[in-house]
């Protein structure tokens, strides 16, 4: 794993993404870092976006904003139909960005932590996937392209507190890694995002320092126009990254104090 701009000099030169004129599907859209992303991706110059979102009044001020460059589109990422409408109507994208997320929270043994876990899975996972399923023949279609998956640095060190949120995000980023060497063949670049917390309506209970949604948004458009393949968008996820590339277990430890530390302010 490699932070943006830190690409290996042995690899053959490929062909660079660019966001001027690209046209982009962003899951979750309406709020947090998907908002931020179509911000900024209209600022990069992005000829057409697609909002995947819910309720599409969620976007109705920022469409008409922005008239002409912005598309509503009907998009829970848990329904099989809305997936495969979305890539009927969206077979120009040549940028998807699987953004939309589930924070349940909780932790093994509450009655429930296993439905917590299952809507978690199905939207950061299944969800992710299922995307990509549908998207790749489009991308392919239309030149190769660029997927962006949202992870997070919890999925590569689980977090006291977000046991089975933590799980859903590894899940993500192992997907991203295959699919990045799957996906190679037909010209589909696959960038992962590992944020730390961001100040969204997501992460309010958490009691940690936070970046804000627009600095992701621009660390990301960076990423994708230098060829990364990895970012660690926030000084948090890159210490935490740091800290675990040193010596896992004692990152482990460290997390088994920050639980024991949450437990007795609970008590």
């Amino acid at each position: 794993m490699s932070s943006a701009g830190d690409q290996t000099e042995s690899k053959p030169k490929e062909k660079i993404m660019k966001i001027q004129d690209s046209i982009i599907l962003v899951t979750g859209a309406n709020r947090g870092i998907g908002k931020a992303y179509v911000e900024e991706f209209l600022k990069a110059g992005a000829k057409k976006i697609y909002m995947g979102v819910r309720n599409l009044g969620s976007v109705a001020d920022l469409m008409a904003e922005h008239p002409g460059r912005l598309v509503a589109l009907p998009l829970d990422v848990t329904k099989a139909e809305d997936i495969r409408n979305a890539a009927e109507t969206a077979k120009d994208i040549t940028i998807l960005v699987n953004n939309a997320g589930a924070l349940s929270g909780g932790g093994l043994t509450g009655d429930q932590d296993m439905e917590n876990a299952r809507l978690e899975m199905e939207v950061n996972y299944f969800g992710l996937l299922s995307l990509m399923q549908v998207f790749a023949p489009v991308l392919k279609a239309n030149g190769g392209g660029q997927i962006v998956n949202l992870s997070s640095i919890a999925g590569l060190v689980s977090f006291p507190g977000l046991p089975t949120y933590s799980a859903s995000k590894a899940a993500v980023h192992f997907i991203t890694q295959s699919a990045r060497t799957i996906l190679a063949a037909q010209g589909t670049k696959v960038l992962g995002v590992y944020p730390g917390p961001i100040d969204t309506d997501m992460a309010k209970d958490i009691d940690l320092p936070k970046d804000t949604p627009q600095h992701v948004a621009e660390r990301t458009v960076k990423a994708i126009e230098e060829g990364a393949e990895d970012l660690l968008p926030d000084s948090f996820a890159e210490d935490m990254y740091e800290q675990y590339l040193t010596d896992p277990k004692a990152m482990e430890g460290q997390m088994q104090v920050m639980y024991e530390d949450m437990m007795a302010e609970a008590a």
